[in-house]
């Protein structure tokens, strides 16, 4: 249109309508405006059957609106408004029939065919799943069956021999015991006291292994009650005493067929390990005031008798001669052969770098992340050189292995130096156990490798 069709009002358009209606020799009812394009100022129409139904708008084709079209009526009628072009436009309401043919007949029968087809496949996946379940179970029942042993009892007899101070071999009545599976595969030792002995002194609830070791409880100093401690006097204590009297009675060497019976029920071991009294030393038996301040937890404390001793800076200061470790023997009662000691706190790190350059170790082990839902450790090792106390420390090399990472290290204290051996196992995951014992296996061979290779050096240290 040369008429701009932002000026178009009502009465414009009705006059609009009717002259085009009268240009294709329609009624004006059949003429229908749809909108007006203002970027290309023009109008567009569509045109309905006269016959048309009630609530169907079936628009006509355009090209055969435009054969009826009379351009000389068209340019007479509506003069005024200047048409300059009639083309024809895809037709106004195409979506609309495609939505409405959907719901035609070939649309619904589209519809059934395609639920049809979902009810068949989750049908399939239903049985699928339930003969999987029945074949489980009956692989679960065939399984129980072949665990139905029924054991004989077996005496358990142990030879009398004298304590010494490496081994307690000690009298044993006989015990019987009957090991049974029921059907859940769950091992029920049934343990017939022996008729002359003395009954257990130690009944414990059965708690995991974690709460034995006491890891799990978090360090809380009382500094009042570490001030003043009683004299330590080099005794067994009662508490020792009543242990060593169990162990005597409840020790004993088991056969390779009682061995295999074990193994076979691990319930009998986790009841028997229960019953071991648990090492825990009382604050008391160290006499040194303040200490708990060097300990990460409050119920993990060093042997007095084979911890170890620092130097001490100060003859009366006795609080610097003390961190919590401990000698280990090693194979063939090999005396001093490693340290146990605690993940280095952030006030201990100097005394555990003390205690590295006094023993003379060749490697240090290291079996824990530096935090496991709390802090296990500090970073007690510098990323190329630190100064710890007097002693300086220097990463040489560092090799990242597949569960553990190896650093050479340098340590020095005034013009000597070492060489130490740093492993980090990080795989071992927090109150676990790993999945498989091969990396741990081989960590094991390569710190063995270090110490062989390293004669007349002092122990290994191991912490967690």
């Amino acid at each position: 249109l040369q008429m701009d069709v932002n000026k178009l009002n009502i009465t414009l358009l009705r006059i609009f309508r009717q002259g085009v209606a009268a240009a294709l020799g329609l009624l004006p009812q059949q003429v229908h405006i749809n909108r007006l394009i203002e970027k290309k100022n023009c109008v567009e129409l569509f045109v309905s059957p006269l016959n048309r139904k009630p609530g169907i708008a079936e628009a006509l084709p355009s090209e055969e609106v435009l054969r009826s079209l009379n351009i000389n009526i068209l340019h007479q009628s509506l003069s005024q408004f200047g048409i300059t072009e009639v083309s024809p436009e895809k037709n106004v309401l195409q979506g609309q029939h495609e939505a409405d043919k959907i719901w035609s007949k070939e649309g619904f029968y589209a519809v059934v065919i395609f639920l049809s087809i979902f009810v068949i496949l989750v049908t399939c996946l239903m049985v699928l799943y339930r003969l999987k379940e029945k074949i489980q179970l009956s692989l679960r029942q065939e399984k129980e069956k072949k665990q139905e042993i029924h054991l004989s009892p077996l005496p358990l007899q142990t030879s009398q021999s004298k304590t010494t101070n490496s081994m307690v071999q000690p009298e044993q009545a006989p015990k019987v015991v009957n090991v049974v599976v029921d059907p859940q595969g769950q091992c029920v030792p049934e343990l017939k006291p022996p008729l002359c002995a003395s009954p257990s002194p130690f009944r414990m609830k059965p708690v995991g292994l974690q709460e034995r070791r006491g890891s799990n409880v978090s360090l809380t100093l009382d500094m009042s009650s570490l001030g003043s401690v009683e004299p330590f006097v080099a005794v067994p204590t009662p508490r020792e005493k009543v242990a060593m009297e169990y162990l005597q009675s409840a020790g004993r060497i088991l056969t390779r067929q009682q061995l295999r019976d074990a193994v076979a029920c691990s319930h009998l071991l986790q009841t028997e390990f229960m019953e071991i009294p648990m090492n825990f030393v009382d604050p008391k038996e160290i006499d040194i005031p303040s200490h708990g301040t060097k300990n990460r937890y409050k119920t993990i404390l060093p042997n007095p008798l084979s911890r170890v001793y620092l130097k001490p800076k100060n003859p009366s200061d006795s609080l610097s001669t003390y961190i919590n470790a401990n000698y280990i023997r090693g194979y063939g009662g090999k005396e001093k052969a490693f340290i146990a000691t605690q993940g280095p706190m952030i006030n201990t790190v100097n005394d555990f770098w003390q205690m590295v350059w006094q023993e003379d170790s060749p490697v240090i082990v290291m079996i824990t992340k530096l935090k496991e839902k709390n802090e296990k450790c500090v970073l007690y090792w510098p990323e190329k050189r630190g100064i710890y106390g007097k002693v300086e420390v220097l990463v040489n090399s560092v090799q990242e292995c597949e569960n553990y990472t190896v650093r050479q290290l340098t340590i020095k204290q005034g013009s000597q130096s070492r060489s130490v051996k740093h492993y980090w196992y990080t795989s071992w995951p927090d109150h676990k156990t790993p999945d498989s014992a091969q990396p741990l296996l081989q960590l094991m061979l390569d710190v063995e490798e270090d110490r062989v290779e390293s004669p007349g050096r002092g122990p290994v240290v191991v912490h967690c």
